[in-house]
């Protein structure tokens, strides 16, 4: 039994997990320290995977090599492309998973993860700095005599050692329930919270503020009328998540179901205002924005007649269902009388109520790009105490953080991904750039680069990444190498190929489209929107050549669905594709121009009063970084360039 590590991991959630395997497989020796091993990643609110920008978050944090997408794969009961009327920028795969499957996935990742070690217990306390007073329970064994070595005190009363730490304590640091006016102390329903390691934050320095999440009532499947609701299916030729060929698409799905909120039921939920810790001011946390409770609902949308309520299955094996968009923390009788009353619910039984939590999080504008803490080096913070929401969004900190805790080890250069590059970098940059004042979620407005970042082109654009790093295999960068090969003979077949006015004329004009006047290329025909090469490549050859000679090419290349897809996508937005990119390389420029490091910006009289309290509380690396500090202007800007020289 090992005492000393390179790297600890405080919390298995999905940020932990994530960062924990990374880390390992990196090479470091990894100690992941959790309150409870049996519910490693649990699906602490809805037991779904992905939906808009997080599926892209998902498909990103697989083609870097890391673990969600193979996990949800194996565990999906449902699978949908959301937003498939819209354009390819804004398609985004999610999956229903079985939730207990999920989390004992995770476990078994964990456990098969060489270099990687678990240990069952509360960290109470951090120590920071090597041992001084000759105690070698815990600093012998070091491979690093540099300052600012890290320890872990469990409430157990074990001490670990290690050269960095990665804290990932999700909603449990002073995590407190609220159900009316009933209060909990937990990080989740039948979980405690962790008390004490704030304090000890606190008392190295850093800023803490406190959030408020929050989840539905879980309902009894066998004492719902599901005749009475709406039905809602997977997608008949459902996808995945991992570009990974160990993974398969899900083959047997279960249903969703839709129900409706209606002026009863409101009147109803009102009746428990008074005793709402939203609304008499128990609740100090600012909660999401964009998951609001029913409650919320009732009072920001007061004209609405009626709400969509989404009935989840959370998993094959169990009755449970959650009600997406019934989030509350009004009391338990208030929530069951509600519920009576929506159509098909009537002899509904509550497996629990909703309820409201408050924690502890750390405004992540203390942070590096890397997720390092700048008041404590070696020390990285990922997932919701950063203020985030989601578990896409956890995971792909956990993973940025374990790559970065193992990368600064070995002495190697920071990995940072820019925003054109990945919904991962947007992400980073928003917290670190902008900070939170409510929970953060990811939404494809946020990329103002969405068409680069799409869900199709992830691993082209983050596996060769995964690849340097050391995270991506050899069987998994060969077959990775594969596809590229046959995207890119897809794509000069298609811009090859000819096609003669009367080989579609009947299809254009069922079609909706211009019949052509003379022979054009296949990819100028499918610039139109109402033409698809995949729908192209299901029709019947006949004897029409170029259908034949299509049919046959995609045939011998093994040409998948997805990699039709991905190459039609290409060919329909190549203009805007292009655009994006000649904006990116103007602004890559901002970013190569760097900011010393403790450079006095309120020496620059120049600079607005405001773009100086600005920059010298958030400290941009970059003139880049600087210019998307909200309050820092463009003229701001210019100063900074003119005093360095640009």
């Amino acid at each position: 039994m090992q005492l000393t590590y390179d790297i600890i991991v405080i919390g298995a959630g999905h940020a932990g997990c994530e960062a924990a395997v990374a880390a390992a497989r990196l090479g470091s020796q990894v100690l992941l320290v959790t309150m409870d091993l049996s519910k490693v990643a649990a699906m602490s609110c809805n037991p779904a995977v992905g939906g808009v920008a997080k599926g892209q978050i998902v498909r990103e944090i697989d083609a870097m090599g890391g673990q969600m997408g193979i996990i949800t794969d194996r565990s999906t009961i449902q699978f949908r492309m959301l937003n498939r009327s819209k354009g390819a920028a804004m398609w985004s795969p999610r999956a229903q998973c079985d939730k207990t499957q999920f989390s004992a996935l995770w476990r078994h990742t964990l456990e098969t993860t060489p270099n990687l070690f678990l240990w069952q217990d509360n960290v109470v306390d951090l120590l920071v700095g090597r041992n001084t007073d000759g105690d070698s329970s815990y600093a012998a064994g070091l491979t690093s005599e540099k300052e600012g070595s890290f320890g872990v005190k469990t409430a157990l009363g074990v001490e670990f050692r290690a050269r960095a730490v990665i804290l990932t304590a999700g909603t449990f640091l002073g995590g407190l329930i609220h159900v009316g006016r009933s209060q909990v102390e937990g990080g989740r329903a039948g979980e405690s919270s962790s008390k004490g390691l704030t304090n000890k934050f606190v008392d190295l320095g850093f800023e803490v503020g406190r959030m408020k999440t929050g989840t539905p009532a879980r309902l009894d499947g066998r004492t719902i009328n599901f005749d009475k609701l709406s039905r809602q299916d997977g997608d008949a030729d459902p996808s995945k998540f991992s570009f990974s060929p160990q993974t398969q698409p899900v083959t047997e799905q279960l249903p969703c179901f839709i129900a409706n909120t209606s002026l009863a039921v409101h009147e109803t939920l009102r009746t428990g205002f008074a005793d709402s810790p939203l609304f008499n001011g128990t609740i100090r946390g600012v909660g999401p924005r964009y998951c609001p409770s029913i409650e919320d609902k009732l009072r920001t949308f007061a004209d609405k007649d009626s709400h969509q309520l989404f009935l989840e299955p959370e998993g094959i094996t169990t009755t449970e269902y959650y009600l997406n968009g019934f989030s509350s923390s009004l009391p338990w009788r208030v929530q069951m009388a509600a519920l009576s009353q929506i159509e098909g619910l009537e002899n509904v039984h509550l497996f629990r109520p909703g309820y409201a939590i408050e924690y502890d999080y750390f405004p992540p504008t203390q942070l590096l790009h890397t997720l390092e803490t700048r008041l404590v080096p070696g020390l990285y913070f990922a997932g919701q105490i950063n203020g985030t929401t989601g578990y896409e969004e956890a995971a792909a900190q956990g993973l940025m953080a374990g790559i970065n805790a193992h990368i600064a080890l070995q002495g190697d250069k920071p990995f940072v991904l820019r925003r054109d590059e990945a919904y991962i970098g947007v992400l980073i940059d928003d917290l670190v750039t902008k900070g939170v004042d409510e929970p953060y979620r990811m939404f494809t407005s946020r990329a103002e680069y969405r068409i680069l970042l799409r869900q199709d082109n992830a691993d082209l654009r983050l596996t060769p990444k995964g690849r340097e790093i050391g995270l991506v295999d050899d069987k998994r960068w060969g077959f990775f190498e594969q596809k590229k090969s046959r995207v890119e003979s897809l794509k000069s077949f298609v811009h090859s190929l000819s096609v003669a006015p009367e080989d579609l004329q009947d299809y254009l004009i069922s079609h909706n489209s211009t019949p052509l006047t003379q022979g054009r290329k296949l990819d100028f025909v499918l610039s139109r929107n109402e033409i698809s090469l995949l729908d192209l490549a299901g029709l019947s050859p006949e004897d029409t050549p170029f259908l034949t000679a299509l049919a046959e090419f995609i045939a011998k290349h093994g040409i998948t669905t997805e990699e039709i897809e991905q190459v039609e996508i290409e060919i329909k937005y190549r203009g805007y594709i292009e655009r994006e990119k000649l904006i990116a390389e103007k602004l890559h420029r901002l970013e190569e121009v760097t900011i010393p490091d403790g450079f006095d910006f309120t020496s620059l009289s120049s600079l607005t009063t405001e773009a100086r309290q600005k920059l010298s509380r958030l400290r941009p690396t970059t003139i880049g970084h600087a210019s998307r500090i909200p309050g820092v202007s463009p003229a701001d800007i210019n100063v900074l360039l003119v005093y360095f020289g640009r």
